[in-house]
Parts: C-alpha cells; sequence; structure tokens
C-alpha cells in the first residue's frame, strides 16, 4: 500500500463526496500532502461551515467509497477536455497550462466520478483504503494557485493514515502538541508576547525569556570561542551596493523596500554573509592564518508572508549564531568535521540526540537560480558528500533545497513528540569569496581565493527557543531553567532565614526567587510548580533552627532536608553538569 497514492485517491474522493452534495460547486485542486490530503472549492453561494458540515460530507465519502474499485485511465485532446470541464474556469485554465507545457491531458475515472489528473492513485481504493482510517479536519480560505490577487476558494483538509491506529496515534500526538504550543507556554511562562503596536513577527521577549534567550546565546558562545571561533560585530542596516556584490538584490526576494540616507539606498540586512566578507577584506591574511573562523550572534530582518508567521518558529527578526570559516580548499574537509562534531554536541546537550544530514543541492533542471560555474558547484556538492559518508550518520540528498551560493548540510532533529525540525546550516561556498574578490597570500608568495564555509548551530535563536519550549512542555532542565529555585518561606518569621539562603544561591550563580507573598504553603508549591521551577527550598521552624532546607523536586518530588551547603552544591553541580 502506497500512503501518498491512497491520500491523494481520497482528495478525489473527496472532490466525488462534495458534488454529490453540492452539485453547484467547482473543484479545482487536491493533492496529497503530508499526513493527509485537500481539496480546494468554488463553492458559489452554497458554501458549507461547521462541523456538521464536515460530518456530512466525511460520511458521504464513507458511503462512496465501496463503489470505488479502480481507476480508468484516459488520454483526452485539449479539445476534449475543455469541453468536458467548459463550466468550470479552474479546471480550463490547468487544461491550457498543461497543453502548453506539452504534456499530455488526462483524466481519470473512479466510482463514476471524473478528473483532470497526472495519476499516483490507489489500485483497488475500496480494498486498499479502510473507511475508519481517515478524518476531514477542518475547511479553510485558500486563493486560487496560491495567488492573492486571484479568487478566495474553501480549503477542505482531510487526515490519512494506514490504518485507524495511524489515525488515533496522530490525533493524540496533536492534542499533546497542543499543550505543548510555544505560544500557549510562551504566554503562561511568562516568555515571550507578540504585539500590534510593534507588529507581527517581532516577539518582545519577559525577563524570563530574556535570561532563556541569554543562557543559550552564552553556551553557544563559549563552545564557539573554545574550539577557535573568534567574535566580531556588524551594523543591521548597510548599503545596497554590498547586496548587489552579493548577488541578493537579484536573488533573495525576503528583503526589505530600501531606506534613503544621504542619497543613497541602505537595506536592513536579511543575513549577514556579505558583512563578514568584507570584514575579512579588509586585513591582509595569509596562508599561515588560516582558517579564520568569525563568529555573530546578531539579528536579522526577513520579510515573511503575515500567514506563514508563527509565534517564534516563524518571524521576521531572527537571531542567527553565525560563523563564517575562511580556508584554504584543502582544510574544508577538516572545518566542517569540526563543524559537526560541535553540532552533535550542542544537540545532546539540548535534549536532541535524534537527527539525520539533508545534503541540499541546487536544482540541476534550473541553474539559472544559482551563482557560479558546473565545475564549483560540482565541487563543492561532492565535498559535502564526502564529509558526510565518514560520519556515518544518516543523511539523503535534496535538490532545489541549496543557498543561492552553494549547497549545505541541513541537520533535522526529531523532538520528543517525534516531529522533525530543519535546525543546523553548513553552506559551503566557493562563489561569494570569487564575487567580493576575497584573497590570501599562498606558500608560494602568490595570491589564492578562500574557500568560505557558512555555519548556523542553532538556525535562530528565536526558532530554537520555540521548539524547545515544546520538546520540553516548558519544564526546562535546571541547567537552562529561567528560574531554577524557588525558596518558599511557611511565615513571616521564617523570612529572615530565607532572605539569608536566597543571596547565598544568588552568590552561587543560581538563579533563585524568593516569595513573599502572603499565601498558604500549598498555594506557593502550586504556584512554583505551575511556573515548572526545577526545585523548591521549604522553610519553616525545623530549618530556621538547624540551618536547613526542605528540597522538593519538581520532576521527582519531595528529596527531604539538606543543609544550605549541600543544597547549594547539588543545584550547582546539576547546572555546571548541563542534565
Amino acid at each position: 500500500m502506497n500512503i501518498e497514492h491512497s491520500r491523494h485517491t481520497l482528495a478525489h474522493l473527496l472532490a466525488a463526496a462534495i458534488k454529490e452534495l453540492y452539485p453547484e460547486a467547482k473543484p479545482t485542486l487536491g493533492p496529497a500532502i503530508e499526513n493527509g490530503f485537500y481539496y480546494d472549492f468554488d463553492f458559489g453561494v452554497s458554501k458549507p461551515s461547521g462541523e456538521d458540515a464536515l460530518g456530512t460530507i466525511e460520511a458521504t465519502m464513507r458511503k462512496l467509497l465501496p463503489l470505488w474499485e479502480k481507476f480508468d485511465h484516459k488520454v483526452v485532446s485539449h479539445t476534449e477536455a475543455r469541453e468536458y470541464f467548459k463550466d468550470n474556469t479552474y479546471k480550463l485554465e490547468l487544461i491550457d497550462d498543461i497543453q502548453s507545457s506539452g504534456e499530455e491531458i488526462t483524466f481519470y475515472t473512479c466510482g463514476g466520478f471524473t478528473d483532470l489528473c497526472r495519476g499516483g492513485h490507489s489500485e483497488r481504493p475500496n480494498k486498499d483504503i479502510k473507511a475508519e482510517s481517515f478524518k476531514l479536519e477542518r475547511m479553510a480560505g485558500a486563493y486560487w494557485r496560491g495567488n492573492e490577487k486571484k479568487p478566495m476558494l474553501t480549503r477542505v483538509y482531510g487526515l490519512a493514515f494506514e490504518n485507524k491506529k495511524g489515525l488515533d496515534e496522530f490525533l493524540t500526538q496533536r492534542e499533546e502538541a497542543k499543550k505543548r504550543d510555544h505560544r500557549k507556554l510562551g504566554k503562561e511562562l511568562g516568555l515571550f508576547t507578540i504585539v500590534d503596536e510593534i507588529g507581527p513577527g517581532l516577539p518582545l521577549f519577559y525577563p524570563k525569556g530574556a535570561v532563556l534567550r541569554r543562557t543559550i546565546e552564552e553556551y553557544i558562545t563559549k563552545l564557539q570561542e573554545r574550539a577557535g571561533y573568534v567574535p566580531i560585530w556588524i551594523p543591521h542596516i548597510t548599503k545596497g551596493k554590498l547586496y548587489e556584490i552579493s548577488g541578493h538584490l537579484d536573488k533573495y526576494d525576503a528583503m526589505y523596500t530600501p531606506m534613503r540616507i544621504d542619497d543613497e539606498d541602505y537595506y536592513l540586512k536579511p543575513m549577514n554573509c556579505p558583512h563578514f566578507m568584507m570584514l575579512y577584506k579588509t586585513l591582509p591574511h595569509s596562508y599561515r592564518e588560516l582558517p579564520v573562523r568569525y563568529t555573530s550572534t546578531t539579528t536579522n530582518y526577513r520579510y515573511e508572508k503575515s500567514g506563514e508567521l508563527s509565534g517564534l518558529t516563524r518571524v521576521r527578526s531572527l537571531t542567527q549564531d553565525d560563523c563564517h570559516v575562511f580556508c584554504m580548499p584543502e582544510q574544508i574537509e577538516k572545518e566542517i568535521t569540526l563543524m559537526t562534531t560541535m553540532i552533535a554536541q550542542v544537540y545532546k546537550t539540548f535534549g536532541f540526540a535524534d537527527f539525520w544530514v539533508r545534503i541540499s543541492l541546487r536544482d540541476s533542471k534550473n541553474k539559472a537560480k544559482y551563482l557560479g560555474e558546473d565545475e564549483v558547484w560540482d565541487m563543492a556538492e561532492n565535498a559535502l558528500r564526502n564529509v558526510v559518508a565518514k560520519t556515518g550518520w544518516r543523511f539523503s540528498e535534496a535538490e532545489d533545497e541549496a543557498a543561492f551560493y552553494g549547497p549545505k548540510l541541513d541537520f533535522i532533529f526529531k523532538d520528543v513528540l517525534g516531529r522533525d525540525w530543519q535546525l543546523s546550516t553548513i553552506q559551503l561556498d566557493f562563489n561569494l569569496p570569487k564575487r567580493f574578490e576575497l584573497e590570501y597570500t599562498d606558500d608560494t608568495g602568490g595570491k589564492s581565493q578562500p574557500v568560505v564555509i557558512h555555519r548556523a548551530m542553532l538556525g535562530s535563536t528565536e526558532r530554537f527557543m520555540g521548539i524547545l519550549i515544546e520538546h520540553y512542555a516548558g519544564a526546562f532542565p535546571t541547567w537552562l531553567a529561567p528560574v531554577q529555585v524557588k525558596i518558599l518561606p511557611i511565615a513571616d518569621a521564617h523570612l529572615a532565614f530565607a532572605t539569608e539562603v536566597y543571596e547565598t544561591l544568588l552568590d552561587a550563580d543560581i538563579r533563585v526567587e524568593l516569595d513573599t507573598s502572603n499565601e498558604t504553603l500549598g498555594k506557593k508549591i502550586r504556584e512554583a510548580k505551575t511556573h515548572k521551577v526545577p526545585y523548591m527550598l521549604v522553610i519553616g521552624d525545623q530549618e530556621v533552627a538547624g540551618h536547613l532546607a526542605t528540597l522538593e523536586s519538581r520532576d521527582k518530588g519531595k528529596i527531604g532536608q539538606l543543609t544550605i551547603e549541600d543544597t547549594v552544591a547539588k543545584i550547582a553541580q546539576e547546572i555546571k553538569d548541563r542534565v
């Protein structure tokens, strides 16, 4: 059984059910997608809405399914196709496009329903597809062919799996994902917000969110500097000339409208590469000092469509732990190996041990989208293949996923819910060094062009934080938690000693809060647990008398009474070990 073919078949079945219930509806396009299928319709004035309508459509699909024995395939002429769909302007547009491309125009018929289609269906729909394995999910608006200047249609989404178990598991996982939604937890835990007055895709971070992102970025910074990467700093706007040289003005479509300063166009930077190139170019370099490893954690600004923005995982202001290594060709493999080793270490530390690598190549059928000559691209792509092959990691190759200036390695990590996220990236670039005329003095005294390796371990701080919040459901390990310990004095009489303990923990660089509210101990504990604080220290009569604290863990429950020194040592060691 081919699940993609089953999902495509269900898109046809959905269209057949719609036509039975709403004869005036005009089906347009209906592909298989991840986890299911959809079909776009022009319903005219009879547009359905609500759960009841979805239920009726779904029931009709199940009623028709037993009649769908097999698909009949027919090649038709342009004239025949237009005559059959003469009342459907959307299909007529598709037919003309197919004719212009030189492809065959094909009809597929099953259960008495005929559609314009290229194929890819279940061989025996009523045998291959189980009635309980699919479910209509929702309806939404969608512009015809994704063009906002064209008519708004109604998109009906469905879920489909090989069997009921697969569907049930997906629905359960999705409910768990809703509980972990970083937008919901970000508000509940006081981490970040997005406000209309500032703009969509431009998050603001509350103190706890700022502490979390600082902790993440400081860990990356220290790791890089220990490995020989040196920090630089670059501005957030630049003359348009820089992006003419780099090719971004010609090849990159996410740049904001320029601002006019001193009769010149300036841009908010969408990425950092050109700045790194120019900084390298300002100094003379010898082969003896290569590789030069520049790094900077800095924010970029990219225009993303409003409908594509999502909390922290898709934003318009994104902060990158960006790195560019300038090296000789013979140093490529060693430098990429260093990067892959660091990436594996970083994600193990953050709790993402399951990953694979995508070798992202250019589109071999549309080379005009990219900078550089064929031999340069072949050299770069083969270099990445060789490095990955030696690691023993799982990998695959994908065309049309490269940056416009070079191929890359994309690291795909799996979270606790089994979802894949593309995070780290390594890009190998022979083209921008040539465009910026970078050079170094080689061992013959002549001038040679360096290779540049681009690398970001987190991808972007904001997106990584969104993923991390959902991975841990906001219950971060102690080293990451914005508040690591909360001290809970039972009554006012215990506040003086609790304050001493608070200051002791502060001196040990432990992030701590002191609850001075006039609430019961039970409510204080519940409040700390709601905010997912890893440790609580209860201070009462016994603790004051013995200079102790009763330690309670968010994850392990009550630990018991410890001296203040032992408490500090235990928590500090946990933070140091990043467990």
